[in-house]
């Protein structure tokens, strides 16, 4: 009796969740495969850092403005319309104040948006206002916090729209009209990323995480019940023909292609789930608050700079004047950070180096977790299995640390910007595996090695994509019959 109870939970588990869930399914594999290639539109920051102006350097008067006690996070220097702009994040508050005057930097308008927006394409095509948004819309989620913000509309051939943050004047994100159609058809669907759902966060979330779990248990039933029904040795009879399936027609395919890419299709489900980190069961890949004010060797304090020494600090990238800098501090000392290298503050005079000394940055190993026996240091001059990148736009060289913590802690210092650009640890190395390997398929022995990646990723898609359509005849057959059932029921009675 119990093993009966087994197998009709197994099967009307399978049945149901495959009748809710199978459109959806169908809808995850093809954008899936349209997110290959293209994703949601962004703007690209060597894009963004290009179309930049360069410092006024001479327009330098005023130092960084202090922030009450308040303990500095990032400061950078920029421009707004030719004027030199300090940006400081300082108690979860971002503060932009002119450089040349000490002036907060007041709220941007349409016009200036406008203005703004022109500049940055260079002035090749018209640019009009065409809202002011106090929320996101679809292509605005990743820059929400930064909101008000300005949506322009450029009269281009691409259909380019840009959306500059009313609060400190920086174009902050690009669409085109391609990169709309392939988002709505890639990542808002793949995503469930419409709009209202995704204002609230909370439901969202709910939403992508039951059901990724419910398309696990799905799998999981399916395979159970698959491999239950098959018969490799005894076989069916079927219409005087032996068949390894009891079922026929467009079932019989479920049956054998479930058999085939039935894991693949339940690893690329619980891999989604795993994207949103479901009930935190790893730690962030950020380091620490501790790590990070250690490696700093003390706090960023905006009172300690003056005007002269960052202008002589910035003056030291001549000829390549910088279009934005970032003032980081590493064992003690301050620099400036640059696209064309480090400055130090101390030792302008000495021009821009490209990263810092490879003897200072490998001694930062026993000060960031000190007392923590180290397992090894490397200087990588490329990316390994848990720091990578197919775009190459993470930093390199980065040196790596590996300690003997009980988390079995990994580091990775960047030379070139002076911070701890990841951390590791053995959860998050476990959750690498599982989320990104098999979601993405990006095992070091595949992943940079393409169309071959392609070929794979889209033959266990479109496996996967056959496995759920299959369904949808039986299905279809099925609510029809439980339709026709209720309805005469109800005329029964």
């Amino acid at each position: 009796m119990s093993g009966h109870r087994t197998v009709r939970v197994l099967v009307y588990t399978h049945r149901w969740l495959g009748i809710a869930g199978g459109l959806l399914f169908i809808i995850w594999f093809l954008s899936g495969i349209v997110m290959m290639y293209a994703r949601m539109p962004d703007l690209d920051p060597v894009e963004r850092l290009a179309r930049l102006p360069a410092i006024a350097t001479a327009s330098i008067r005023v130092a960084p403005p202090t922030t009450d006690g308040e303990t500095v996070s990032a400061l950078s220097l920029g421009s707004l319309e030719g004027r030199p702009v300090y940006r400081l994040s300082a108690g979860g508050r971002t503060r932009y104040v002119f450089a040349d005057t000490g002036d907060a930097v007041p709220a941007v308008d349409a016009d200036q948006a406008v203005r703004i927006g022109r500049a940055f394409t260079g002035g090749y095509a018209p640019v009009r206002h065409d809202a002011r948004l106090l929320d996101a819309d679809q292509w605005t989620f990743a820059v929400r916090r930064q909101m008000p913000m300005h949506r322009l509309i450029v009269d281009d051939a691409p259909g380019t729209q840009l959306y500059v943050a009313e609060n400190g004047g920086e174009v902050v994100m690009k669409s085109t009209a391609s990169g709309r159609t392939w988002g709505r058809l890639g990542a808002v669907l793949h995503w469930i990323y419409f709009t209202p759902l995704r204002r609230n966060a909370g439901l969202w979330n709910d939403v992508i995480v039951w059901s990724s779990l419910a398309g696990t248990v799905l799998c999981l039933a399916g395979i159970a019940w698959g491999m239950w029904r098959l018969a490799p040795i005894r076989g069916y009879r079927l219409r005087r023909e032996r068949h390894l399936s009891p079922y026929a027609g467009w079932m019989r395919w479920h049956h054998y292609l479930g058999l085939v890419f039935g894991f693949t299709t339940m690893m690329f489900v619980f891999s989604g789930l795993l994207s949103m980190d479901p009930w935190s069961w790893h730690p962030g890949t950020a380091p620490t608050r501790d790590q990070r004010e250690r490696l700093a060797g003390g706090p960023l304090v905006a009172g300690d700079l003056s005007a002269a020494a960052i202008r002589r600090a910035v003056e030291a990238y001549a000829p390549l004047m910088p279009k934005e800098v970032q003032l980081v501090r590493f064992r003690g000392h301050s620099y400036l950070s640059a696209a064309e290298g480090l400055v130090s503050l101390d030792a302008p005079h000495l021009g821009a180096a490209p990263q810092l000394p490879p003897d200072l940055v490998m001694g930062a190993a026993r000060i960031v977790m000190p007392g923590v026996p180290i397992d090894g240091v490397q200087w990588m001059e490329d990316y390994d299995a848990y720091y990578y990148d197919r775009d190459r736009r993470s930093p390199l060289p980065v040196v790596r640390v590996r300690y003997a913590d009980p988390q079995r802690t990994w580091l990775y210092i960047d030379p070139r910007h002076g911070v701890i650009a990841k951390k590791e640890e053995r959860l998050t190395r476990l959750n690498r595996w599982l989320y990104h390997g098999f979601h993405s398929i990006d095992f070091p022995f595949l992943y940079y090695r393409r169309p071959l990646w392609d070929i794979v990723v889209i033959v266990l898609s479109v496996g996967g994509l056959a496995l759920s359509v299959t369904t949808l005849t039986a299905s279809w057959r099925r609510l029809k019959r439980h339709a026709k059932h209720l309805t005469s029921r109800a005329g029964a009675s």
